[in-house]
């Protein structure tokens, strides 16, 4: 552990003991103030000697790659520089590259492909890359909140290019972070709003029926209802075979981080934030969440514009909300858009229209994720998903029998927490 590190963590350590020295002269308890600063000051030292552990893991793991494939790469003044798990480049450079250049381009990835002759790894050589890790995996290049901005088609290389299917939820939810392997948080379950206009008093006299004595022009009573929740971090990952004549080929590994490794983990995200079930290793996702309001099919003289505005409505007042989004399998909105009038005119704007689609003011977000039949529209804002550990991807042929077979694996993993903030923001809509 660096010695700033341990300064750091001694001193929210005295602090706390001072805290508690003071009151144990006094011959007193402490009081709340105090309980709650010597909380505050272990927390500190808590995360403090957290971040030191993983930096000292990190350094572990780099030396034990040195020692391996004797991958030194020297700093200006000759020395052996910190593990560097940051991107090259300047910040806008950082931000307009995808994943998979970042990877090639990190000091991990280079430093790797420098210790092998030639840039090429042979069928003998050992091969063991640092771990090459991101802010956040789902960010592109043209919109910072953009999960689908990473697709580019002229790096899908290897693989069929129809394979993917757009992935937004991630989008349009928010986005936290947490230091801990569990979450606690309040939940707003429901709202009372009472506000209305009061008279001036124009007496001094207790009002009639009142429970205590008060004088006129009372004012009516509003309130929330709230409860605790929790909810732990789960680890989305996986993994693909690769040679390492493909290792050696840039291109190549940028293709199919991009092109796969990425879009795996979005798509089990995706699935996950929609369907999660809550047991295990999943999160609970928007269809499990209790409270959550709904609307019912169409009835008797009802279409489905009709019920997709009232569960617009509904975010409104039940869940005291500005809805931003509907959300709905690409089968349903399918058949929304090639609804016509009398006339046999598309309600919408028909085959040629450039616009991005909208129902009711709204967007419409297209996801396979959402079951055929059901849509959702909410304010999806006050659902989060809490960032724990920053995604990474990490290359070695230390897996099975690999080494003699000439090959690596690649992994790419994330962990992260989900949680519903204010489930009546949310509607699902039953379609029929």
């Amino acid at each position: 552990m660096r010695k700033s590190y341990k300064t750091a963590i001694l001193s929210a350590c005295e602090a706390a003991k001072t805290i508690a020295v003071t009151a144990e002269k006094a011959e007193r308890d402490l009081t709340d103030g105090e309980r709650d600063a010597i909380e505050t000051h272990l927390k500190q030292a808590e995360v403090l000697q957290e971040t030191a552990n993983r930096e000292d893991e990190l350094r572990g793991k780099m030396d034990a790659m040195v020692k391996t494939i004797g991958l030194v790469v020297e700093a200006n003044d000759g020395t052996v520089p910190p593990l560097d798990i940051a991107p090259r480049g300047s910040a806008a450079e950082r931000k307009a590259m995808t994943v998979g250049q970042t990877f090639i381009k990190s000091g991990e990835f280079t430093g790797l492909m420098k210790s092998l002759p030639n840039g090429r790894a042979s069928e003998k050589m050992h091969v063991q890359s640092g771990v090459v890790a991101f802010k956040s995996l789902f960010t592109g290049a043209d919109h910072d909140t953009d999960a689908g901005a990473l697709i580019r088609p002229d790096y899908r290389g290897l693989l069929d290019p129809y394979y993917e299917k757009p992935l937004t939820i991630r989008s349009i939810v928010g986005s936290g972070s947490t230091t801990s392997d569990s979450l606690e948080y309040v939940r707003m379950v429901s709202t009372t709003n009472n506000a209305a206009v009061v008279a001036e008093a124009t007496s001094s006299a207790p009002i009639a029926g009142a429970v205590t004595p008060v004088m006129g022009g009372l004012k009516p009573e509003s309130g929330f209802e709230f409860e605790k929740d929790s909810t732990t971090v789960k680890t989305i990952a996986h993994w693909i075979p690769a040679t390492k004549r493909a290792l050696s080929d840039a291109s190549q590994i940028r293709s199919l981080i991009d092109s796969f490794l990425r879009y795996g983990l979005e798509e089990a995200l995706e699935g996950e934030l929609v369907s999660g079930n809550g047991t295990g290793e999943h999160f609970l996702g928007i269809m499990n969440t209790s409270g959550i309001q709904t609307q019912a099919a169409p009835g008797t003289g009802q279409d489905v514009f009709d019920i997709t505005r009232m569960a617009r409505r509904k975010v409104n007042i039940g869940g005291r909300a500005i809805p931003t989004a509907y959300v709905m399998n690409p089968i349903d909105w399918e058949k929304i858009e090639l609804k016509r009038d009398a006339n046999n005119v598309f309600y919408g704007g028909g085959p040629f229209s450039l616009t991005t689609p909208h129902l009711w003011g709204l967007p419409v977000i297209e996801s396979e994720a959402i079951p055929v039949g059901t849509a959702f529209v909410g304010a999806w804002n006050y659902a989060v998903l809490y960032d724990r550990e920053q995604a990474s991807v990490q290359v070695t042929d230390s897996h099975n029998d690999y080494f003699i077979r000439n090959l690596v694996a690649i992994l790419a993993e994330m962990r992260a927490a989900f949680a519903v903030l204010r489930p009546p923001a949310f509607v699902q809509i039953h379609l029929v």
